[in-house]
């Protein structure tokens, strides 16, 4: 019923600014106000609807309304999110663009392409039948219980609520589950066993000193007895699946080039196709290693009383081998990282590079088992109706790894791209840019940002920070950097070339550790995350190059009157909104 007054609202606007187009200029401003008050009112009501729609995603931003609800993955479940897209794109249409402020536009966009890529994931890619780590529950729960939002017994009782519907949950990931990839099965086997570090006998405990009463304690136990139940079959069923793929063969986990792009489209946002991004990626992957072996011939002498190799990728090889001996012993991985970091935040402060808020607190912590097989460092952030709440540093240690395969592990991230590593996730990349994108005026803006401006933006910061004198321009950390940020631009070369041009793994691992100078550990990680996801490895380089293009536009611009702190500022103002869209606000 609200949503049909809504629309009848909105209407009755359109209608009014139609009929004022050929009338005088006060009357249209009147109606302009009456379309921004009216857009403001839809997008409120976006907002909580769509919370309703998907409450663990309101869970993880900090909206706490729905905590207690697990959605069945079941037909029906699409049925009615088919119905909720549709029925919010309706609404949203009825618009008029040409009337909307450029921050609404903004906003009217992310809406638009959040509906119309969900739309698409159920009706096109279809995720849900061939990507068995798509269906987990740990993750939400796991939420309810490490982050102190509420009193813990509050947190309980959702805790509980959200329990009834696991035994259906799992059930119904198996009726989708059809014809998947191998490589994603696999995941599920190991992601799912990590539910068990959520669903402990430490919970259990803790149950059992609350103030719940005495039938909520007995009810826990029982849906706990029934959730967990379900979890193992899962995995047993998993397992099962996992050896008959192993034998008869999988689905391949290459998606193809028309999917790929409209993928891009969706995910990066950029103004340009993903088959441009690639080329762009091969023409400055050769610039970089051309910086690259300028600081190679200027170092040589200074390691190597060799002549030094007339190809000149193998002598940056052979200097980037000699110098990623110096690391961080294998356990003193996460303590190295947590040390760092007040160093980071004192030279932005003394550069006066960006404004730190000192109450927002980060907190480095060992990767959750639950979350680990993906990446070995990440920013879980609270979301910005949790302001406050901390925002992790999730770190994974090298306990599981061979001796060789941790000292592979420890020389990628050595002595100097461990701090490239940490500026990008926390000072002043993902951790500063996550705080300020909560405190923008628009929820929309911050709730459904772009991806490829929040990596871009933790690309850009690397860059940014050694330009400002952090290292000391020593040449070793310039050539770090560079070979960081080759990474980055392998990255998009990478992803495309194994998703839509079927670059094999020996291709793959070649490309990373002959032409991006990465370890075979590193490179062997990589190819399994392409494998296990499209496009999101290039939003790093798509965002970075938007940004920093951005800056040297204005820059040149301005003049003299160019400050990177305010430009700092003011672009991270606009929340996670996508480069285009910001860079077209500030140029204004």
């Amino acid at each position: 019923m609200k949503k049909t007054m809504l629309a009848a609202a909105i209407l009755i606007g359109l209608t009014g600014l139609t009929a004022c187009q050929s009338k005088k200029a006060p009357e249209a401003a009147v109606t302009s106000v009456e379309q921004a008050s009216a857009f403001t009112h839809f997008s409120e009501q976006f907002i909580e609807a769509f919370w309703q729609e998907a409450p663990t995603w309101a869970l993880y931003s900090g909206y706490h309304k729905y905590d207690g609800v697990l959605k069945v993955p079941n037909s029906a479940s699409r049925t009615d999110s088919l119905a909720f897209i549709n029925g919010q794109l309706a609404q949203l249409k009825q618009f008029d663009l040409q009337s909307l402020s450029p921050k609404d536009l903004i906003d009217y966009r992310l809406i638009e392409n959040l509906l119309e890529r969900d739309r698409w994931e159920i009706e096109t890619f279809k995720s849900w039948q061939w990507d068995p780590s798509s269906y987990n529950v740990a993750g939400g729960f796991a939420q309810l219980i490490n982050e102190e939002f509420a009193p813990l017994d509050d947190r309980l009782r959702s805790f509980l609520a959200r329990m009834e519907n696991v035994p259906a949950y799992y059930m119904a990931a198996r009726e989708n589950i059809s014809n998947p990839t191998l490589e994603h099965t696999q995941l599920a086997v190991m992601q799912n066993q990590g539910a068990f570090s959520v669903f402990s006998d430490q919970l259990l405990e803790m149950v059992d000193k609350s103030g719940l009463s005495k039938e909520e304690k007995a009810l826990f136990n029982t849906r706990f007895e029934l959730a967990t139940t379900s979890i193992k079959q899962h995995i047993e069923w998993l397992s099962s699946l996992e050896s008959k793929l192993e034998t008869d063969g999988a689905r391949s986990f290459r998606i193809g080039e028309a999917l790929y792009e409209q993928k891009f489209a969706f995910d990066i946002q950029s103004g340009m196709t993903a088959k441009q991004l690639y080329e762009k990626a091969v023409a400055d992957k050769n610039r970089v290693q051309r910086e690259m072996a300028k600081i190679t011939t200027s170092l040589w002498s200074k390691y190597f009383s060799s002549p030094m190799p007339s190809d000149a990728n193998l002598a940056t090889r052979q200097l980037i081998d000699k110098l990623s001996t110096k690391h961080v012993k294998r356990q003193d991985f996460v303590d190295e990282v947590r040390a760092q970091i007040p160093e980071l935040v004192k030279f932005v402060n003394e550069k006066q590079l960006v404004t730190l808020d000192p109450n927002k607190p980060l907190v480095v912590r060992e990767t959750p088992e639950y979350m680990r097989g993906f990446a070995g460092a990440s920013i879980s952030a609270p979301g910005p109706y949790e302001k406050s709440s901390n925002t992790y540093y999730n770190v994974t240690p090298l306990d599981g790894m061979s001796e060789e395969s941790a000292e592979s592990y420890l020389r990628e991230y050595n002595h100097w791209i461990l701090q490239v590593l940490n500026i990008h996730e926390a000072i002043p990349g993902h951790y500063t840019q996550l705080v300020y994108s909560n405190e923008s005026p628009s929820l929309i803006k911050s709730l459904f940002g772009n991806g490829a401006m929040v990596e871009g933006w933790a690309v850009y910061t690397e860059r940014m920070m050694l330009e400002e004198g952090y290292g000391n321009f020593e040449p070793e950390m310039w050539l770090m950097y560079y070979k960081w940020n080759l990474r980055v631009i392998a990255n998009t070369i990478l992803d495309y070339s194994i998703q839509v041009n079927g670059m094999t793994e020996d291709e793959a691992i070649k490309l990373m550790t002959e032409e991006a100078f990465q370890q075979r550990a590193e490179a062997e990680g990589k190819w399994r995350r392409a494998t296990l996801s499209q496009v999101q490895l290039t939003s790093y380089y798509a965002g970075y190059r938007e940004i920093y293009d951005f800056r040297e536009e204005l820059k040149v611009k301005e003049g003299d009157k160019f400050d990177l702190r305010n430009f700092h500022e003011s672009f991270l103002s606009y929340g996670s909104a996508p480069v285009k869209h910001i860079r077209t606000l500030m140029m204004n």
